[in-house]
């Protein structure tokens, strides 16, 4: 059965943003590949980090939310514990409230850049 998901990755801050983005694409091909659906990605750039992860303050978050069966989600976590550039990340399953908000905030996101 297909499931909403929404995984949010933080890849560590002294990559170019040539290896940030052949990072994003890896996993966005890697999820693709699987037979999912990207619905949409965002990303939110170099942030601080509330805590110090492996001596790093800040790093570079991105965001993709796609479709997919189940046994993908361990397939991804799988490869994001692999990944050296990756430092943290979190996978979560979206329930029809959360996928009718991300949609209402797209859609909001949407009318305010045309206007």
């Amino acid at each position: 059965m297909t499931k909403q998901y929404e995984a949010v990755f933080i890849m560590t801050p002294v990559l170019s943003d040539e290896q940030m983005r052949e990072t994003v694409s890896k996993f966005h091909n890697f999820i693709v590949e699987k037979g999912a659906e990207v619905v949409h990605q965002d990303n939110w750039g170099l942030r601080k980090l509330a805590y110090p992860i492996q001596k790093k303050t800040s790093g570079f978050y991105h965001l993709i939310e796609f479709k997919a069966e189940g046994t993908l989600i361990k397939d991804l976590e799988i490869a994001f514990k692999r990944d050296e550039r990756i430092i943290r990340f979190l996978t979560v399953s979206l329930d029809k409230h959360a996928i009718a908000y991300n949609e209402k905030k797209r859609a909001a996101q949407k009318s305010a850049a045309t206007n």
